[in-house]
């Protein structure tokens, strides 16, 4: 059984909020034995500041602070963390749903190895529309293309 915190509304993240964005990241990349460091803390960071200045960064705090954020641009989804003391309270529904009021579709690359990742995204509406032997990302691992779409959206 899944505890239902209730969340307050996704909000614009701010430079200010970086700090918790990289814990919450490197809490989950540090500890996934399967997947390969490829970047600096400094090179994470960097990319940080430069997509919180972009407007692709929003952020979901509870009664503890910044929860989990999503980065996107349109309708890709580039990432989406919760911090894993607050999984499994609706944060990231809670992300996923502001962007789906937002969009009429929407795109996201997920690791193969990364199953979790998976079920959450098909459980929220995502479907597979085609996989890579990960030419597209950082780590080269195979990757998945889910996407979802509205009733009034359509895949292009």
């Amino acid at each position: 059984m899944s505890i239902v915190v209730p969340v307050m509304e996704p909000r614009p993240a701010r430079l200010w909020h970086l700090p918790r964005l990289a814990v919450i990241l490197w809490r989950f990349t540090r500890a996934t034995p399967w997947l390969p460091q490829v970047r600096t803390r400094r090179e994470d960071l960097t990319t940080f500041v430069k997509v919180i200045r972009w407007g692709w960064v929003r952020v979901l705090k509870d009664g503890r602070g910044v929860a989990g954020f999503i980065v996107r641009d349109g309708r890709r989804i580039h990432a989406l963390y919760v911090h894993p003391d607050r999984r499994n309270r609706g944060i990231g529904r809670a992300l996923l749903a502001e962007a789906k009021a937002e969009a009429q579709a929407l795109d996201l690359w997920v690791l193969e190895a990364n199953t979790g990742a998976q079920a959450f995204y098909a459980a929220n509406g995502f479907i597979e529309y085609g996989r890579s032997p990960g030419y597209g990302n950082d780590e080269n691992l195979p990757d998945i293309l889910m996407v979802w779409t509205s009733e009034k959206g359509a895949i292009q």
